[in-house]
């Protein structure tokens, strides 16, 4: 058994079990925001995907969200963490904020679980590239998202999510010191 606690198989990986007993939870809005909906809230069942306005606001906002990207200095270092071309990553990421908003599960069925974490570890992620990408993500929710409530709840999720990425030496989630 290694020291984190997980037996280890003949051929040195984690049995299913144990993977889906350590695998990262897949974040979702509803998971990020602290405060669901009241009881008796109009918005208590129409997930924030309606709320936002389903397909061509969360493709709005994501063509808002790159093209921040693309034209803010303080966004330069995250741009060029991106290829040239971003169309594929807008795919992706429409996909994904699709699910996360409680859509229709256009990620995971394609992708698999997220693992937003593991997937962003080639990338230095600070305090610094977390901002840069709130600043344009903000930008965004600003154009698109009408409902100050639901603009709230989705910063709030979003600077969660954000933060949880970081994978810089002595962020919150760096448990293996350096």
């Amino acid at each position: 058994m290694r020291r984190d606690g997980w037996a280890v198989p003949v051929y040195g990986e984690p049995t299913p079990a144990q993977a889906a007993a350590h695998a990262e939870p897949a974040p979702s809005v509803a998971s990020s925001v602290a405060s669901p909906p009241a009881a008796g809230d109009p918005s208590a069942n129409n997930p924030h995907f309606e709320r936002l306005g389903g397909s061509p606001a969360i493709e709005r906002l994501v063509d808002s969200f790159y093209a921040r990207m693309d034209s803010l200095p303080e966004a330069a270092g995250i741009r060029a963490m991106h290829g040239p071309n971003l169309a594929p990553v807008k795919e992706v990421l429409v996909r994904y904020l699709t699910e996360w908003t409680d859509g229709p599960q256009l990620y995971s069925v394609e992708r698999g679980h997220p693992r937003l974490r593991r997937k962003h570890l080639p990338f230095s992620i600070g305090a610094a590239e977390r901002d840069a990408w709130m600043l344009c993500m903000t930008g965004a929710l600003d154009e698109v998202v009408t409902d100050p409530d639901l603009k709230n709840q989705l910063t709030r999720a979003f600077l969660k999510t954000a933060d949880f990425i970081r994978n810089d030496k002595g962020s919150s989630h760096d448990h293996h010191p350096r």
